[in-house]
């Protein structure tokens, strides 16, 4: 009996470390398959659609080479980034068109993206880019 209990035990604990690892296999390919839309940032009083009244700022991974480019509201945005693992970080934004962006969410945007260093993709299928293990800004797939 203290056997098949022991036994019991171990195929459980495997069981559940190997679905924790399914679950965080996600790697970079995952983010170049879609253009990812803005729906959560952490940080502005403001709330998220004062932020961006029109527009909702996107992300598109090239992981070929490691750029990024989207939108930040209403402005273009292109930038390197590298990433290791989960680990991820951006350079500055290349030359963007300057118009104003009712809301001010722009800046915000682009500051927040200059201070993550990690990412997740969780199970519902949302990147989530990260600060150590607190998500500051969380994106949806885009439909289009």
């Amino acid at each position: 009996m203290k056997k098949n209990a022991l036994l019991f035990v171990f195929f459980l604990a495997l069981f559940i470390s190997s679905c924790n690892t399914m679950k965080s296999t996600k790697t970079s390919e995952d983010l170049s398959n879609a253009t990812w839309e803005l729906e959560y940032i952490s940080g502005p009083r403001i709330a998220f659609a004062g932020l961006y009244p029109d527009k909702k700022p996107q992300i598109t991974f090239n992981t070929t080479t490691n750029e990024v480019s989207g939108t930040s509201s209403c402005n273009g945005y292109m930038s390197k980034y590298t990433s290791d693992g989960k680990t991820i970080s951006f350079g500055e934004p290349g030359p963007t068109t300057m118009m104003f962006c009712e809301g001010g969410g722009e800046q915000t945007f682009l500051q927040m993206m200059k201070k993550v260093n990690n990412y997740s993709i969780d199970k519902e299928g949302k990147l989530n880019l990260n600060i150590g293990e607190v998500p500051m800004m969380r994106f949806k797939k885009n439909k289009n």
